[in-house]
């Protein structure tokens, strides 16, 4: 009789599903969510296009039908971008005094900055967050009487 230890016995790396290797341990979903990767395996790329979802992983073959970000990452880069570009306009403008088509000058490019470069990191956060949590839609449940 011959007596295996137990971590011996269960394939450690990799275990096979539908012919795709997933990772038996889970990547971080927040490494995972800021690298605009898979949140099952960490490898695939999750976007086709600059905010467009692909419709599955490449490595995993995970279906990304569940993922629906909302407008979340948007709230969020709306109200962290606004309290970053008002401050600054209102100190400089405080401070400085300077024309409108300064103005113009210096916050257009930060506004465009602030705003889209968060906003595909906060998209893929949102989701591997959403993946990691098993959330999904809201479902109202019947009351039972007693």
């Amino acid at each position: 009789m011959v007596i295996c230890h137990p971590a011996w016995t269960m394939q450690k790396a990799k275990m096979k599903v539908s012919d795709k290797q997933i990772p038996e341990v889970p990547p971080s979903p927040y490494l995972a969510g800021l690298l605009c990767r898979c949140p099952r395996c960490g490898k695939g790329k999750l976007f086709a296009g600059f905010l467009t979802l692909k419709s599955s992983c490449d490595v995993c073959d995970l279906d990304f039908n569940f993922a629906d970000a909302g407008d979340g990452p948007a709230i969020f880069v709306i109200m962290i971008a606004g309290a970053i570009v008002v401050g600054a306009a209102l100190v400089t403008e405080v401070k400085y005094q300077p024309p409108y088509w300064l103005h113009a000058l210096l916050w257009i490019p930060l506004i465009l900055t602030v705003t889209l470069w968060p906003l595909r990191g906060l998209k893929s956060l949102l989701i591997a967050l959403q993946y990691h949590h098993k959330a999904s839609q809201g479902q109202l449940l019947r009351r039972v009487d007693e």
